[in-house]
């Protein structure tokens, strides 16, 4: 039987693998048999073929970077992992690394990239409003230029008007739902992400101490824990090979239920964060 969930012979980029869910991500499918092109602002201890230092705040540090990722060989697989917790960084920085920087790699990478080739990237469920915000993300979507992009959350930070953190998770669900059929469409390039719960990585500390640690432990988790990071590269692995052909512009709630409860009912949000 052919293994549809192999990775070799591929050649994957995998951005924000320092640690946490990149990590994990770029160490499973370099096992599957990838060469693993490793992208951080540090080099991770996992193996790799290469390593480029790029600072996913920086536009200018994105392009160079691609430059010099395509001109040593295709890329059959983007993993998109880097971000950015709110609380501890500006909502400007948190929107630049979780959506900005993510959406400019995509885009200047998928101009690199063959048929057949995928790009998975880490929303949140965080971003699960989306749709009672969807007016004000794609208003923000709209603006293609990076620059103006940031003016606009400037403004809107100065007003009051944005959590940097979920609003990047929201426009990282739109873009994918929104960009992902069309891309698949021109290109045959499968765009999709996935958007998980309470997760057991190096970022948690900084949520507990954004929105509390009674908040954090009293978030639903119908499995009755957090998830791992290797739980969550996963789904990614899966998004970006051959086994889901037939998998675009979706975004995978990986959350335990979490999500679903909420939506229909079975869930009690309300509950968060009480006694």
């Amino acid at each position: 039987m052919r293994d549809l969930f192999s990775y070799a012979g591929k050649r994957a980029v995998v951005v924000g693998c320092y640690s946490g869910m990149g990590e994990a991500t770029a160490r499973l499918v370099g096992e599957m048999g990838a060469e693993v092109v490793a992208v951080d602002i540090r080099e991770p201890e996992i193996p790799h073929s290469d390593f480029l230092e790029i600072d996913c705040r920086d536009p200018g540090s994105i392009d160079s970077g691609i430059d010099t990722i395509v001109s040593q060989g295709p890329i059959d697989a983007l993993f998109y992992c880097a971000g950015l917790p709110g609380g501890s960084f500006s909502n400007a920085d948190v929107m630049s690394v979780n959506f900005l920087g993510q959406r400019r790699f995509i885009e200047r990478c998928a101009g690199h990239m063959e048929q057949g080739s995928a790009i998975a990237s880490i929303s949140s469920g965080a971003g699960m409003a989306y749709m009672m915000a969807l007016d004000r993300v794609k208003e923000f979507l709209a603006i293609e230029d990076y620059a103006t992009a940031l003016e606009w959350v400037s403004h809107e930070d100065e007003a009051g008007r944005i959590e940097g953190y979920s609003f990047s998770k929201m426009c990282t669900i739109v873009y994918v739902l929104n960009r992902g059929p069309v891309l698949t469409r021109e290109t045959g390039i499968r765009l999709n992400c996935i958007s998980p719960g309470p997760t057991d990585t190096p970022m948690m500390p900084h949520f507990e101490k954004q929105v509390g640690k009674e908040f954090m432990d009293a978030f639903p988790k119908p499995i009755g824990r957090n998830s791992t990071a290797e739980e969550q590269a996963w789904p990614l692995a899966f998004l970006n090979s051959p086994a889901a052909s037939y998998i675009s512009g979706e975004n995978l709630f990986t959350d335990g239920g979490c999500s679903g409860g909420i939506m229909t009912g079975s869930i009690d949000p309300s509950a968060m964060g009480s006694d």
